[in-house]
């Protein structure tokens, strides 16, 4: 009786076993599919060090913004300033796209991604360059360009040169089938690198001409703030630095492809704070020391520093 219990209790217990340990082994993938795809995130690709040079600067401007939002919507509210409400706002919607942009470094060498990195690529750098060309635009209108007026003459120019960028880069890559945000150790595709030149070529000497303004009979038509002056020599430099490690690569020198590599980490992770610090912050403490001086003649008006002069 026993050894017929037996008999009949062990294909139930053996289904029940296999159920188990196939439970446990999907679960087994899974658990390894997890892991080997943030291993792949974060350590194949680019590299540790590269996706850790990016993400954590871009992370942690994001913060710093989330962290001064309601103090900065107080200033800006009260100091209606379009220009500058524009920009935070601008800026505060480029971060965001960086910091994807930074955050997803493993779609680049994902050929099934190939699209989304294009185009998640296209809209982290229009937003970039609409900064740089908006900043641009507007020290080149001089000292007193403010309010509305100025804020539309410098959108309308920002968006119409960074439309054209943006126009010609879709054309070259869903029209030639040129990989413009796909970068590698193959330096052969000389037309990308050719357009890139040109890119770099342009901006270079943009900054170039602004700097020559800054030595030259013209110094006053441009805001005279040393911070401006420090914004527009590292632009340059960047730039002129991207330019050569440009032409190096389109020549097929190994060394340009790792000096543009680095460029482009400086440029994503450092950008947006180097235009906050030049742009903004210097807004941001004058509206502290405007409310400063206000507090101070207002208890003065009411004598609490007659006893100083007694």
């Amino acid at each position: 009786m026993r050894s017929f219990e037996g008999v009949s209790e062990s294909p139930l217990s053996m289904a029940l076993n296999l159920t188990l340990q196939e439970e446990k082994h999907n679960l087994t993938l899974k658990e390894g599919n997890y892991g080997s795809r943030f291993y792949g995130w974060l350590f194949e690709c680019h590299g540790f060090w590269h996706n850790v040079a990016l993400i954590i600067p871009s992370a942690l401007f994001l913060l710093y913004l989330g962290f001064q939002a309601r103090k900065s919507f107080t200033k800006l509210t009260h100091g209606r300033s379009y220009i500058m409400i524009s920009y935070y706002g601008c800026l505060w919607l480029v971060s965001l796209l960086n910091l994807a942009w930074c955050c997803l470094q493993a779609w680049e060498c994902t050929p099934e991604k190939a699209v989304a990195w294009n185009v998640l690529s296209l809209f982290t750098t229009s937003g970039m360059l609409f900064l740089e060309v908006s900043l641009v635009a507007f020290l080149l209108q001089g000292n007193y360009a403010s309010g509305l007026e100025a804020l539309t003459r410098t959108f309308v120019v920002s968006g119409l040169i960074v439309g054209l960028d943006l126009l010609l880069k879709v054309i070259y890559l869903f029209g030639f089938g040129v990989p413009l945000f796909i970068h590698n150790d193959d330096q052969s595709h000389r037309v990308k690198w050719g357009l890139w030149v040109v890119h770099k070529l342009v901006l270079t000497a943009v900054y170039g001409f602004i700097l020559f303004m800054y030595h030259s009979k013209w110094r006053e038509r441009l805001p005279a703030r040393p911070a401006f002056y420090k914004y527009i020599t590292i632009m340059c430099c960047l730039n002129a630095l991207a330019l050569f490690a440009c032409g190096l690569t389109g020549n097929g020198a190994t060394f340009g492809f790792w000096l543009y590599d680095l460029t482009m980490i400086f440029y994503h992770a450092l950008y947006l704070p180097l235009l906050y610090i030049t742009f903004l912050a210097d807004f941001f403490q004058e509206e502290d020391l405007h409310l400063e001086n206000v507090y101070y003649s207002e208890m003065k008006d009411a004598g609490f520093f007659d006893a100083d002069w007694e």
